[in-house]
């Protein structure tokens, strides 16, 4: 069994920042209400100092047209190499701010845009968290896979996870 910590304010943004930067792509969740809902995979430009996720996005994208009617997503990130594991819901933008995608540019965006980042398509995707839950380990990957390794041997539980809600 694993350990529950809870995280608000600044460490919560940390430890947000942390492992979706880190993780990178996520599963980017639309028309949640919408059995099954739409969801596609979308690369994490930057979470910022206040939370905030940034994408880029073709502005005629399903993606952006469903959120436009329902701006309400998830975002579900998972790095099992790591056991690194992040669940955000909340509230999503799309907006374009040449200046913006200027500094959000990265090699990565270059194989989407063609057109380059002066393209007139990109736009910006910002998501808002309201509820954000994760999963991580305590001592990192080779400590993890060596305490698995001796649960699984002995047949004791594994205890180094540690969970919890991140409040922002």
């Amino acid at each position: 069994m694993g350990t529950t910590k809870d995280l608000q304010n600044a460490e919560g943004i940390q430890k947000l920042k942390e492992l979706a930067e880190d993780i990178k792509i996520c599963m980017f969740c639309t028309e949640l209400d919408k059995s099954p809902f739409e969801t596609r995979p979308m690369a994490t430009q930057e979470v910022d100092n206040e939370g905030v996720i940034w994408f880029l996005s073709d502005k005629e994208s399903h993606k952006n047209h469903e959120i436009k009617n329902d701006d309400k997503v998830q975002l579900l990130y998972s790095k099992m190499s790591d056991s690194h594991y992040l669940s955000v819901y909340g509230t999503a933008t799309v907006f374009r701010d040449q200046k913006k995608i200027d500094e959000l540019w990265d090699d990565f965006a270059g194989a989407w845009f063609k057109k380059g980042k002066e393209d007139p398509n990109i736009t910006l995707i910002t998501v808002r968290p309201e509820d954000v839950y994760y999963w991580d380990t305590k001592n990192g990957k080779m400590v993890s896979l060596i305490k698995i390794a001796v649960a699984a041997i002995t047949s004791k539980t594994n205890d180094d996870g540690v969970e919890g809600q991140i409040k922002i």
